[in-house]
């Protein structure tokens, strides 16, 4: 399960590949994300508004279920009702913008941490859901099987990272496409270090 990524790029850069008017990103009240992201902590998010692409600042970690403690970081089961309400909406799907993310090798005391990129894009998307909480905008991204490069480090799962030409069939295509897009991405496009 991922949870730890970073974010480094400039807002700028942010605006340019996702389509957003740069006019439309103000600085926001208060401390913008860190470049190292946990859980419970603020990250950027790109959602469409009333069909305007916005960059919007969200607490990662949806509110857990009733039994469980912790927030809900990773959409593993799409299926499940926890998810649907949200993977149904068009307008709670977003995309999480990335640099890299860590995933962990090694036995427990003896870990070593290994970072993912994309050598061909400095930046790209995990798609991700939102939702409204009390404390204001949470969201969470869908994790999927993880192809032989991040298996041979994380067995369980890998983030759902996005081609840029399916940015639009994740945020308003109709549920079932858009969750077919939760595949592998192919570790030939992929780097580790």
């Amino acid at each position: 399960m991922c949870n730890r990524y970073r974010m480094s790029a400039k807002q700028a850069e942010v605006a340019s590949h996702f389509g957003i008017d740069p006019a439309l990103i103000m600085p926001e009240p208060g401390p913008l994300p860190p470049p190292e992201l946990f859980p419970k902590r603020s990250a950027y998010v790109v959602r469409d508004d009333d069909g305007v692409r916005t960059l919007d600042i969200m607490r990662w970690g949806f509110p857990p279920p009733p039994r469980a403690r912790a927030p809900v970081t990773n959409v593993r089961n799409l299926g499940s009702p926890f998810w649907r309400a949200a993977l149904n909406r068009p307008d709670r799907r977003c995309l999480v913008p990335v640099t890299e993310f860590c995933e962990w090798e090694g036995e427990p005391g003896s870990k070593v941490e290994r970072w993912f990129n994309l050598p061909a894009s400095s930046l790209f998307a995990f798609a991700g859901v939102w939702r409204p909480t009390e404390d204001g905008k949470a969201f969470a991204f869908l994790t999927c099987e993880p192809n032989p490069m991040v298996s041979a480090i994380h067995r369980k799962a890998m983030p759902v990272i996005l081609n840029p030409e399916d940015y639009e069939s994740w945020l308003n295509g109709e549920v079932e496409s858009a969750c077919s897009l939760a595949q592998p991405f192919p570790s030939q496009l992929m780097s580790v270090r």
